[in-house]
C-alpha cells in the first residue's frame, strides 16, 4: 500500500509540468498486449472495468481507480465484463537537475479515491485546455491537477483507514500463497487460515489484489514452473510436482493456458 503523505510530499516538493492528457475508450474484451512505458503519468478510471500488469504486478481498475506509472515498466492489461473501459491519461514532466529522486516518482501504485464526479468534471477541464501553452493556462491545468491529487490522496486516505484490517489479510495471504504454494491450498483452507469465509475472503482478496486468490496461486505457480524450465535441468513431472501438481497433464494445460506455449515446447525453446 503506498503512503499518501509521501506521494502529497513528492508533488508538494518539486516543480513538474502537465505534458498532457487524453480520453480513450476501450472496448469490452479488448486486450493490450505487453508495452513499456515511456513517461510519468496517472490514468483516471471513469466508467468499466479492467485487469492492468505492470513489472509482475496485478491491478484491478474499476470507476475511482487511480493508477500511476513511470517510464520503462513492462505493462498489458485485459478490459473485463461487458462494459468499455474509459479513462483519463495524464502525464507529468518533473526536474530531477539537482536533486535525488525520491522513489515514490518512479514506483507504480494505485490509489482507491472512489468515484465522484467532480473528479471526471476537472479532467474534462483539463482534457480540453492542456494543448493551449499560453501561461494563465498552463497554471489553471496545474491547479486543476493539484486539486484532483488531493482529492484523490485525502478520499483514498480515508478508505484505507477504514479497510486497512481487510487490505492486511489479502497481503498476508498472498505472502502466504508465496511461502506455501507447492502445497496443496484451497479457497476454503486459505480462508480458514485467516479467520474468514470463503466468499468473503475471496470477495475482498480480488479487491485489493485485483485477482481471486486461486487465480493467484496459479500465476504465481506458473511463474516458478517457468524459472525452472529456463534453466532446462528438470523433467515435467518433477517441475509440475515442484510447484504443486501431482498430475504433470493438467500442470501442463494450466502452463499453455497462461502462457500460450507447451511447458516441454518453452523448455526446448532455451537452448
Amino acid at each position: 500500500m503506498m503512503n499518501v503523505e509521501k506521494i502529497a510530499d513528492f508533488f508538494a516538493e518539486r516543480s513538474f509540468d502537465i505534458e498532457g492528457i487524453y480520453r480513450l475508450v476501450i472496448q469490452p474484451k479488448s486486450v493490450l498486449r505487453e508495452f513499456k512505458t515511456e513517461k510519468h503519468g496517472f490514468l483516471f478510471t471513469v466508467s468499466g472495468e479492467a485487469i492492468m500488469r505492470v513489472n509482475g504486478t496485478t491491478y484491478n481498475l474499476h470507476p475511482g481507480s487511480v493508477f500511476h506509472a513511470a517510464p520503462n515498466m513492462v505493462m498489458d492489461s485485459q478490459v473485463i465484463g461487458d462494459a468499455a473501459f474509459e479513462y483519463y491519461s495524464l502525464f507529468y514532466r518533473f526536474d530531477k537537475q539537482g536533486d535525488a529522486l525520491d522513489l515514490i516518482g518512479d514506483q507504480h501504485y494505485t490509489l482507491e479515491a472512489g468515484f465522484n464526479p467532480s473528479v471526471t468534471e476537472a479532467l474534462m477541464m483539463i482534457h480540453r485546455q492542456a494543448a493551449i501553452r499560453e501561461s494563465i493556462t498552463r497554471l489553471r491545468v496545474k491547479q486543476l491537477f493539484l486539486g484532483i491529487l488531493h482529492h484523490v490522496l485525502m478520499a483514498s486516505k480515508h478508505r484505507d483507514q477504514e479497510d486497512s484490517p481487510r487490505r492486511r489479510v489479502a497481503d498476508e495471504a498472498a505472502s502466504y500463497i508465496h511461502e506455501h504454494f507447492m502445497h496443496p491450498l484451497t479457497l476454503d483452507g486459505l480462508a480458514e487460515l485467516h479467520g474468514m469465509n470463503a466468499n468473503s475472503f475471496s470477495y475482498y482478496f480480488h479487491k485489493y489484489k485485483g485477482i481471486r486468490p486461486i487465480d493467484y496461486l496459479v500465476d504465481y505457480r506458473m511463474e516458478r514452473a517457468r524459472e525452472l524450465l529456463q534453466t532446462g535441468h528438470y523433467s515435467i513431472r518433477d517441475i509440475a510436482a515442484s510447484v504443486g501438481y501431482g498430475n504433470p497433464l493438467y500442470f501442463s494445460r494450466l502452463f499453455k493456458k497462461k502462457f500460450g506455449v507447451a511447458p516441454t515446447a518453452y523448455r526446448d525453446g532455451q537452448d
